[in-house]
């Protein structure tokens, strides 16, 4: 028996009212660490991210101050293996979010994976196709029985497919090779393949004179690469107010980077590894960062995003599509945006990529 305010309460009552308050208690207990997964090796050591609002969160730790005064450490976890990896490490319990590109956040949605996507980020990313100085190639629709190489899985794999299709192609006209970026850019430099789909790092060997550059995606919004903050949804349910803070703080380094007026810092820290500053500016070519940096599901995002998921049915990448509305969740967003004054700093797209409403500003 146990004695309570003067009153006598039966053992059996007390352990039954502990197995109700515990899971309570629980829920109310922070974490320790927030885990947050980032789809590439990163660059440098320790490993940086090379682009996009996450890039400028991380090098101005604005994750790491908002939970510095809660004792709450941020663990950024790099993945060699991209996207697929990080699915993976979603799969298990072992991150809480994640940075990740349009198809292996679809794939893993579409198996189950319980994420929810809660913001975009890096959007507007362009696709480029590098071939041998030397080569014959000029155009995308040269590539037809050449060995060509991207890494299957990732957001490349799709606006390949997109590229190939718009031209008149499809993956079986190639003779594709998978490779990690790292491998695929070693087996180009040993004449090992007539072709490599890829990012700006293609740009270093065309400086080198090891590669020209002939085919870019700038300026297709059929073939725009765009990327989200995930979470998983055990940890969004368990740990909301965390959730909120996180996007807030993202939200913050991506209105940071949105501002004209630093510009040149922001391409200073996207210019890291083997990509200069010079091709940083090239790929941007004076569009305003607020283009690339912005959070929104505006008109452009949602449309696109279905499209992916469509897109990955009909390619054959996923085996069953769903409900773009099933899976993002911008309640976090939107409360971060009006927390911060800014539901009307970035400008809005339609479906086409014109814009809707203005230009971004200072609030």
């Amino acid at each position: 028996m146990i004695m309570s305010i003067g009153k006598v309460i039966p053992r059996r009552l007390v352990l039954a009212l502990l197995l109700v308050i515990a899971p309570q208690l629980a829920l109310a207990e922070p974490p320790r660490t927030i885990r947050f997964a980032v789809s590439s090796a990163g660059v440098g050591n320790p490993p940086r991210i090379q682009t996009g609002a996450l890039a400028i969160a991380q090098a101005h730790r604005y994750l790491e101050q908002e939970f510095e005064k809660d004792g709450i450490e941020i663990e950024w976890v790099f993945f060699k293996g991209q996207g697929p990896a990080v699915n993976e490490a979603f799969s298990s319990g072992s991150v809480d979010f994640a940075t990740q590109g349009g198809l292996p956040s679809i794939v893993g949605r579409s198996v189950g994976l319980k994420t929810r996507a809660i913001m975009v980020t890096g959007g507007r990313s362009n696709t480029f196709l590098a071939v041998r100085p030397d080569s014959e190639i000029a155009s995308i629709a040269d590539l037809k029985g050449r060995r060509v190489a991207f890494h299957k899985g990732t957001a490349t794999h799709l606006a390949v497919n997109r590229i190939l299709e718009n031209n008149g192609l499809a993956e079986r006209d190639l003779r594709i090779v998978n490779l990690e970026p790292q491998t695929a850019l070693a087996a180009f430099q040993s004449d090992d393949l007539d072709g490599l789909f890829g990012g700006l790092t293609l740009f270093r060997l065309r400086d080198l004179g090891l590669a020209r550059v002939v085919y870019t995606s700038k300026g297709d919004v059929d073939a725009m690469q765009q990327s989200h903050v995930l979470v998983h949804e055990p940890f969004a349910e368990q740990y909301p107010d965390i959730v909120q803070r996180v996007v807030k703080a993202i939200v913050r380094a991506a209105h940071w980077g949105s501002l004209e007026e630093n510009r040149d810092e922001v391409i200073g820290l996207w210019a890291i590894g083997s990509v200069t500053e010079q091709v940083v500016r090239e790929d941007l070519d004076d569009e305003p960062l607020s283009l690339r940096l912005t959070p929104l599901f505006d008109e452009l995002a949602v449309v696109s995003d279905q499209q992916s998921i469509d897109d990955s049915v009909r390619y054959r990448l996923i085996r069953r599509g769903f409900l773009l509305d099933d899976w993002k969740d911008d309640r976090f967003l939107d409360a971060a945006l009006k927390e911060l004054g800014l539901e009307d700093f970035w400008p809005t797209h339609d479906a086409k990529g014109n814009l809707i409403t203005g230009v971004a500003s200072n609030p």
